[in-house]
C-alpha cells in the first residue's frame, strides 16, 4: 500500500542514460593476419678449411661486405706450387710423347699398344694436373657469394684442419621471416601478398615484406601451413631479431568505418546503438565485411554521418533515452523548477502581508 503523497513508478520521468556519440565516416580499411616471427637468413653459411695449412694472410675482417669469389684468406701454398710445377712438367712431357706415338702410329710404324700407352698416360697426367690446380686453389680461401662477414673464427698464424669452420657469411637481402597460418586462412593466402613487419627492438619501426613461397603441404600436427615472407634490404633489420608481422589481405578503399569500441556483444551477435529522433537510440545488427584493428566494415544498416553510441552503451536498450554532453541535467533542471516554485510560493505570502 502506498503512503499517501509517495511517487507513484508509473509517474516518474523516465531517466535518460548519459552517452556519448560519434558520426560514422567512410575511409580505408585493411584486413590483415597477425603473427610473431624470428628473422633468419636463408644465404647464411659458415666457410670451412679444405685444406690443412697454416693462414698466412689474412685479408677481411667481421663487418665487411664481399663480393662473391672475395678471397677470405690466403694459406701457406709452396707445397701446392711445387705440386702444380711437377704436374705441369709431366703433362709436357707425356703431350709430348703422345703426339710422337700418334704420328708413328698413323703411318703405321709402332704397335697399336703402344699407341694406347701413350693415350693412357696423356689422360693420366692430364687428370694430375687438374688435381694439382684444385689443391692450389684450397689454399684461397673464397666467399662463396656476396654478403656481410659476420664472424671470422681465424687469425694469421694459424695451423687450420681439414673442415675446420674458418668465417660466417649471411646475406642480408635474403632475411625472410617464417610463419605458420592456420589452415582455414589458406583462401586468402597468395604470393606477392603484401606484409607489414614491426620491430619493438628499434622502436617498434614498421618495415615492409611480400609473401615469397607457401607450402604446398598442412602440417597435420598443427593445422598450419608454412609461409615464407622475402624482405627486401632494409636498415635495421638483422638475423636473429624478433618481429610482428602482418599480412595484408583485403584492402577496402571507400569504406564505411565502424568503430570497434561501439560493438555490443549478444550471443555472439554484434550489435551497435544509433541515436534516433528525441534522443532514443535504436538497436542495430552489424554483420561485418573487414575489420582491423580499430575499425568494423558493416554489411548493410547503417551509412556515413549515422551517430552511433561509443560509451554507455552497455546498458542500453532499443528505444532508450539517452543524453549527450552538453544535454541540460535534468537534476539541474529539476531544482530549477523547485527554486521557481519556492520563488512564487514567497511571492503569494509577501502578497498575503501587504494585504
Amino acid at each position: 500500500m502506498w503512503a499517501e503523497g509517495a511517487p507513484n513508478s508509473e509517474d516518474r520521468p523516465e531517466e535518460a542514460v548519459p552517452v556519448d556519440v560519434i558520426a560514422l565516416e567512410r575511409g580505408t580499411i585493411e584486413s590483415a593476419l597477425r603473427f610473431s616471427a624470428t628473422l633468419e637468413a636463408e644465404r647464411d653459411v659458415r666457410v670451412f678449411a679444405e685444406a690443412q695449412r697454416r693462414v698466412v694472410e689474412l685479408r677481411v675482417e667481421e663487418g665487411d661486405a664481399v663480393r662473391s669469389g672475395t678471397l677470405l684468406i690466403r694459406l701457406q701454398d709452396d707445397e701446392q706450387r711445387s705440386a702444380l710445377q711437377k704436374a705441369d712438367v709431366e703433362l709436357r712431357q707425356a703431350t709430348r710423347e703422345f703426339e710422337r706415338q700418334q704420328n708413328l702410329y698413323e703411318r703405321k710404324l709402332v704397335s697399336e699398344q703402344a699407341y694406347n700407352d701413350a693415350a693412357l698416360i696423356y689422360d693420366q697426367t692430364e687428370i694430375a694436373m687438374a688435381d694439382a690446380r684444385r689443391k692450389l686453389t684450397y689454399t684461397e680461401v673464397r666467399a662463396p657469394f656476396a654478403g656481410i662477414l659476420t664472424e671470422r673464427l681465424v687469425n694469421v698464424g694459424d695451423h687450420v684442419t681439414l673442415n675446420q669452420p674458418l668465417f660466417r657469411i649471411v646475406d642480408f637481402d635474403s632475411i625472410v621471416a617464417r610463419i605458420y597460418v592456420p589452415e582455414k586462412e589458406l583462401p586468402s593466402l597468395a604470393t606477392g601478398l603484401d606484409a607489414r613487419l614491426t620491430a619493438e627492438a628499434i622502436g617498434g619501426a614498421a618495415f615492409v615484406g611480400t609473401v615469397d613461397r607457401i607450402s604446398p603441404v598442412v602440417d597435420p600436427g598443427t593445422g598450419t601451413i608454412k609461409v615464407t615472407v622475402a624482405t627486401p634490404r632494409q636498415e635495421g633489420l638483422r638475423p636473429g631479431m624478433y618481429v610482428e608481422v602482418e599480412l595484408v589481405t583485403a584492402v577496402h578503399e571507400d569504406a564505411l568505418l565502424l568503430p570497434k569500441r561501439a560493438i555490443v556483444y549478444d550471443n555472439d551477435q554484434l550489435f551497435v546503438f544509433r541515436l534516433g529522433e528525441e534522443r532514443r537510440v535504436e538497436r542495430i545488427k552489424v554483420d561485418p565485411l573487414l575489420e582491423d584493428v580499430e575499425n568494423i566494415e558493416p554489411a548493410s544498416n547503417l551509412a556515413a554521418g549515422d551517430q552511433i553510441v561509443v560509451a554507455g552503451q552497455a546498458s542500453l536498450k532499443d528505444g532508450a533515452l539517452v543524453r549527450l554532453p552538453g544535454d541540460p541535467d535534468p537534476d539541474d533542471e529539476d531544482a530549477d523548477d523547485e527554486d521557481d516554485e519556492d520563488g512564487d510560493d514567497d511571492a503569494e505570502t509577501g502578497d498575503g502581508d501587504d494585504s
